[in-house]
C-alpha cells in the first residue's frame, strides 16, 4: 500500500483549476456531467482509502473483535504511520458517514414534505401554490416530475418570461439535475476538498437550464429578463438539491451569459487550452485516485488474508 493509501484523501485538489474554469469555458451541460462524475469518483476512492486505514485502526484497539492477526507489525507495515493514520482515520469516517446520511436524509425529507404540500392540488404538470412569496422549482417525484410556482411569483412575470421560468423548470426535470446537485452534495460531505466542484455544479446546472429554456423560448433576452427579475425578488428552493428558477449564486454571471452568443455544443476542449489542460488534469488525477485506492484495497486484502488464521 505505501504512501499510496493516501494519495485519494489529497486528489480532489487536482480538481480545483477546471472547477474555475468550467464555469466560463465548458458547454454548461459539459461541465455539469464533467464535474459531478470527477466529485463522484473522488469521493468514494477517498472514503473507501478510509475505510482502510480505519481497518488497521481499529485493529490497533483493545478489545476489538477483529482477529489478532490483523494487528501484527506486518499489517501495520503495510501503511505508513500507522500509530497516528489508523487511529485518526475511525472518528473521520464516521463523521464523513454521518454527514452524508444527514444530507440524504433530509433531501428526502423535504422532498416528502414538499409532496404532501401538493397533496390537495390538481395532479397537473405544474401546480400553483396560493402563496404571495415569490418561488419557483423543480419538484422531482418517484412517480411523476412537476414544476411548483407560486402566485407571487407569476404575478410578477409577463407571459414570455412566465413561459421562460417554465421552459427553464422542465428543462431541470428533464436532464435529472437534482441527481447531480445532491451527487456533488454528498461528495463534498464526504471529502471538503471538493466543496468548490459542488458550488460550480450548481452554477453550471443552472445554466444548463437557461440554454434549454432560451432554446425553448426562442429569446435569450427574455430569459435572461426572467431571471434578473425573479433574482432580485425570489426566496429560492427549500433545498440546495432541488433545482430553482432563481437559485441563489451568480446570478449576474448566468444573465450576462444568456445575453451572449449562444455557447459551442459541447465537445472535449483541445489539451492545447487553459481549460483543456485543467480538464486533463483532473481526469488523471481521477484516474491515479481511482487506481490507488483499488491498489491499496487489493494489497490490504491480500494482506489481511494471509494474516488471519484459518
Amino acid at each position: 500500500m505505501g504512501i499510496f493509501v493516501f494519495l485519494p484523501l489529497v486528489l480532489p485538489l487536482t480538481a480545483w483549476p477546471i472547477a474555475r474554469l468550467a464555469g466560463h469555458h465548458l458547454h454548461p451541460r459539459t461541465g455539469t456531467w464533467l464535474l459531478t462524475g470527477a466529485a463522484a469518483v473522488l469521493a468514494v476512492c477517498s472514503t473507501l482509502c478510509l475505510a482502510l486505514l480505519m481497518v488497521v485502526g481499529t485493529a490497533q484497539l483493545p478489545g476489538n473483535p477483529l482477529p489478532d492477526g490483523w494487528s501484527d507489525p506486518e499489517v501495520r507495515e503495510a501503511v505508513p504511520y500507522d500509530e497516528l493514520a489508523g487511529k485518526a482515520a475511525i472518528p473521520a469516517l464516521l463523521a464523513v458517514i454521518a454527514s452524508c446520511t444527514s444530507a440524504a436524509w433530509r433531501h428526502r425529507r423535504v422532498r416528502r414534505r414538499s409532496w404532501r404540500a401538493l397533496a390537495g392540488l390538481p395532479a397537473t404538470p405544474v401546480a400553483v401554490l396560493p402563496d404571495e412569496a415569490p418561488y419557483a422549482y423543480a419538484l422531482p417525484g418517484s412517480r411523476r416530475d412537476r414544476v411548483v410556482v407560486s402566485t407571487g411569483m407569476l404575478a410578477a412575470l409577463t407571459s414570455r418570461e412566465r413561459r421562460a421560468l417554465f421552459a427553464h423548470e422542465r428543462a431541470h426535470l428533464t436532464g435529472g439535475h437534482h441527481r447531480f446537485l445532491l451527487a456533488v452534495q454528498l461528495a463534498a460531505r464526504a471529502n471538503p476538498f471538493l466543496r468548490p466542484l459542488r458550488s460550480v455544479v450548481a452554477y453550471t446546472a443552472e445554466r444548463w437550464a437557461d440554454e434549454e429554456a432560451a432554446a425553448k423560448v426562442g429569446s435569450r433576452r427574455t430569459v435572461a429578463v426572467a431571471i434578473g427579475k425573479a433574482a432580485l425578488i425570489s426566496r429560492g428552493a427549500p433545498l440546495a438539491t432541488l433545482p430553482a428558477f432563481a437559485a441563489a449564486g451568480p446570478v449576474p454571471s448566468r444573465v450576462a451569459a444568456l445575453l451572449e452568443p449562444a455557447p459551442l455544443s459541447s465537445r472535449w476542449p483541445s489539451v492545447f487550452t487553459a481549460v483543456g489542460m485543467a480538464t486533463w488534469g483532473a481526469a488523471a488525477g481521477t484516474t491515479v485516485s481511482a487506481l490507488s485506492s483499488a491498489n491499496s484495497a487489493v494489497t490490504l486484502f491480500f494482506i489481511l488474508h494471509a494474516a488471519t488464521p484459518l
